[in-house]
């Protein structure tokens, strides 16, 4: 057991990185601030001098997920948002496929004061391609929305305890043609791709308005 000498040494990363790596061991519904400090080597007590609950613990690994893994830069002042945006969802999703349980760790986040710099950025390259600062905030949250809830999809079907529906065969073709054919294009696709043409559905209909 660590003493009361040792516990200056762990610092806030070293918390966030060990709740990381729990999170990819046990999942998030096992995580626990007792599981925690015992992988620390110290009493769950020492983890409130950095987090003040597990609340906010929970919220700081959302956020260094999304710093650590989220690969795309921010906007240039003449990039064209299309392509941009796109490229943005297919990083979100990368970041949440990242770790385990990644999407329901990050549903219902807002955005904090570290994060606010980065959206504007991302608002003034909308707003300049003619969205309003509504229209623009409203699809950065769509997109935003759309990538967590495909991604809770997804890692769902993994998990032990996934309802048998999660690994049928899908519909018989001969009584159900259409939804077989779709079934195996959409479920049976290469999920990257199939990813891909469904943000384009969201993000194209937004720039079909916007003309």
């Amino acid at each position: 057991m660590t003493n009361s000498i040792d516990r200056p040494r762990l610092n806030r990363d070293d918390v966030l990185r060990a709740a990381l790596h729990l999170l990819n061991d046990v999942g998030i519904d096992a995580l626990s601030t007792r599981k925690l400090a015992e992988r620390l080597g110290v009493q769950s007590p020492t983890l409130y001098w950095h987090f003040k609950s597990k609340g906010a613990l929970l919220e700081a690994m959302s956020a260094a997920i999304m710093q650590r893994s989220r690969a795309t830069s921010l906007p240039g002042p003449d990039e064209d948002w299309h392509a941009w945006l796109l490229a943005d969802g297919r990083s979100f999703r990368r970041a949440l496929l990242a770790f385990r349980d990644g999407a329901r760790l990050h549903a219902g986040t807002r955005p904090g004061e570290a994060q606010r710099e980065s959206i504007e950025a991302r608002l003034r390259l909308l707003c300049a391609a003619g969205f309003g600062p509504e229209a623009a905030t409203r699809l950065l949250m769509s997109v935003g929305r759309f990538v967590i809830g495909w991604v809770l999809e997804e890692q769902s079907v993994r998990q032990p305890d996934a309802p048998p529906s999660a690994r049928s065969a899908g519909p018989d073709a001969a009584q159900y043609p259409l939804l077989a054919a779709g079934w195996a294009a959409n479920v049976g696709g290469d999920p990257d791709l199939v990813f891909d043409d469904a943000l384009r559905f969201l993000v194209d209909g937004a720039r079909a308005r916007l003309r």
